[in-house]
């Protein structure tokens, strides 16, 4: 109860701080390219059920029918304004909505596309019995997968090699130790790293930095 509370307070706190940037986001994906503003993909949320997750466009309409589920920052279908907006993040920030609808959480794992969590294992599952969230220690540790996968041939390949993986352990780890501390400093943590973008909290140290090894992707 006391994090749903949180969550609402939250997302209607980040909602009125943040609509200046929601405007001119709008505005300026309007102007730059044809179609909607908001990007309404399908996710699996808490117990296996589906919602469309909000975000800002960042690619062209239709992207998605291309069959590629995992983005490079080289990927020819993001639009020029949204390779800004995924720099900054800001194209997370309408997901606040689905916080507020009860649909995610602040802080949880991120919400995956069907076709990967039909690949879950039964302790894998486990990652569905809370709120998926905006941002995790997943999300910590790979703040910047379109980096990672740059230059790589096939981005769904190097994503379900070498970042899937330690992504569901942190996952699972958050699942089964998180509290209202955990997500504050999950949160505050968050704030650190869009402002230092190398930055690796300290739970973090043993994991190293995602790494999508270019040469072996090759072969």
């Amino acid at each position: 109860m006391l994090k749903r509370l949180l969550d609402i307070a939250g997302s209607l706190f980040g909602i009125l701080l943040t609509w200046p940037i929601w405007a001119a986001a709008a505005v300026w994906i309007k102007l730059n390219s044809p179609g909607p503003v908001f990007y309404r993909g399908w996710r699996v949320g808490r117990g296996g059920k589906l919602f469309r997750i909000f975000k800002f466009r960042t690619m062209v309409v239709d992207a998605e029918r291309t069959g590629v589920s995992s983005t490079s920052d080289e990927d020819s279908r993001i639009t020029r304004v949204g390779r800004w907006l995924r720099k900054y993040k800001i194209d997370e920030l309408p997901q606040l909505l689905n916080v507020l609808r009860g649909e995610m959480s602040l802080v949880g794992p991120r919400p995956e596309v069907p076709r990967y969590v039909e690949l879950y294992t039964e302790e894998e599952r486990a990652i569905l019995t809370i709120r998926p969230g905006i941002t995790d220690w997943a999300s910590l540790w790979n703040a910047d997968e379109g980096a990672v996968l740059a230059g790589v041939e096939d981005p769904d390949r190097a994503y379900e090699l070498w970042i899937r993986p330690t992504k569901l352990r942190l996952q699972l780890e958050y699942v089964r130790r998180h509290s209202v501390w955990i997500d504050v400093k999950i949160i505050i943590y968050t704030l650190i790293k869009i402002f230092r973008k190398d930055w690796l909290p300290k739970e973090l140290a043993s994991y190293g930095r995602p790494e999508a090894p270019k040469q072996r992707m090759a072969a």
